[in-house]
Formats: structure tokens, sequence, C-alpha cells
């Protein structure tokens, strides 16, 4: 069914160029997880990049993201989960059984390290996917060359401790189920312009032109 689901939503979006746009198609959501940490931090980045997407791709998503937890039914209804924050992540045996049931289905995450959060993720999704481990993607990957080519991999938003932004992923099957961005404060990138004052226009807009990569992938996942 949620393959289905996808098939529908990549035809949507191909044929949203053509035709005024109705009611939305689907919404994105952001990830309310358990352990203290602050999921809801970059408050203005989730709006800002589905406004993106539907002005630069053609997209038809909510303009409100949702917000879900991992054991709620809902979760399968969201074909993009944007998960961020600094700190502890806890997931509960029965969330990352729900989880896998999502990503194996056809759902994607995408994990946005907001500096701090790599010592607790790590161990989390290792209950997810016990099987499997973070490979760090290629540039040659399809998600850095979508509408917007990146063929040095995820752009630098934030400088931490001085290393490259980082773009891994977990594959099941062969097929991308979540992409996690390291060293590279990508949703940081999404907020409002003037939130950080370092981040000029153009990394901005930088930011949203690969998230915006994130969410095409997601649906058409080619």
């Amino acid at each position: 069914m949620f393959k289905s689901l996808l098939l529908t939503l990549s035809l949507l979006l191909t044929l949203s160029a053509a035709a005024p746009p109705a009611a939305p198609s689907f919404r994105i959501a952001k990830l309310h997880y358990g352990g203290g940490g602050d999921w809801y931090a970059n408050k203005t980045s989730l709006p800002n990049l589905i406004r993106f997407c539907n002005q630069a791709l053609h997209a038809n998503i909510a303009p409100d993201e949702a917000t879900v937890e991992l054991d709620a039914p809902e979760l399968f209804t969201y074909p993009f989960v944007h998960m961020t924050g600094h700190g502890n992540v806890s997931f509960t045996a029965a969330e990352a059984k729900n989880l896998r049931q999502y990503l194996i289905g056809g759902g994607f995450l995408h994990i946005d390290d907001n500096y701090g959060l790599d010592k607790f993720i790590r161990p989390e999704m290792k209950k997810v996917f016990p099987e499997l481990e973070f490979v760090e993607l290629p540039y040659s990957h399809p998600i850095y060359h979508q509408k917007y080519q990146f063929p040095r991999g995820l752009p630098k938003v934030h400088e931490h401790d001085g290393k490259r932004a980082q773009g891994f992923g977990i594959l099941y099957k062969g097929r991308l189920v979540c992409f996690y961005s390291f060293e590279c404060d990508l949703g940081n990138g999404w907020e409002d312009v003037g939130t950080y004052p370092e981040d000029s226009p153009a990394v901005h807009d930088e930011a949203l032109r690969m998230g915006a990569n994130l969410v095409s992938y997601a649906l058409t996942q080619d």
C-alpha cells in the first residue's frame, strides 16, 4: 500500500506543474522522539523547505508540517519524516519495530544532526536495523543529483569541529530508507534568513536546494 502511495505522489509531483494545485496532496512530518532531546529545534526550517519545494518542484505539500511519534499509526501516512536535535534520543522496542516497518514499507527518514546528535542516534538506529550500518554515500548517489546538482555532496552550513559535511545512509535491500546529514547543519540552513547572522542568503538557498533533493528522492526513489 505504501509503495502505491509513493507512486501516486510521484505522479502528482510531475503533473502538478501542468495544473493549479487543489487541496494539498500530502504532508511531511517532524519526528517527536523520546529521551529528552530537543526534537522541536529549528522552528522555521520545515515550513521554509515546504514552501521552497512547492515553488521549485511544483509540489503540493501542505504548508504546515505534522508532528508524529514513532508508535503512532499516522506515521505510515507521511512519505517523508524529518528528525533533528542536539541531544539525547531513545527509542523503545515498540517504536524501533514500528519505525522499521515504516521504512521497509516505503517510508523515508531524514536525520539531521544539529550538532551533538551523533552519539545518540547511531545506537538507536541499531535497534531499528541491527543487521545494517550507516554507510557514507558516494557523491554519485542520485540523492545529490535530483533537480539540483551537488557533485561534492552536502553543502557545509555551519562549522563546528572543522570536519567535512557527510551524508550517510541506511540501505535496506539496496533501497535508501534513511539519510543522515552529519557535520552539515542542513536544517539550520533552511531557517529564516537572519536566524543565524553568519548565514548568507546564498547559504540558505543552497541548503534549501539540497533539502528539495531529499524530498524529491524520497517521493520518486530514483
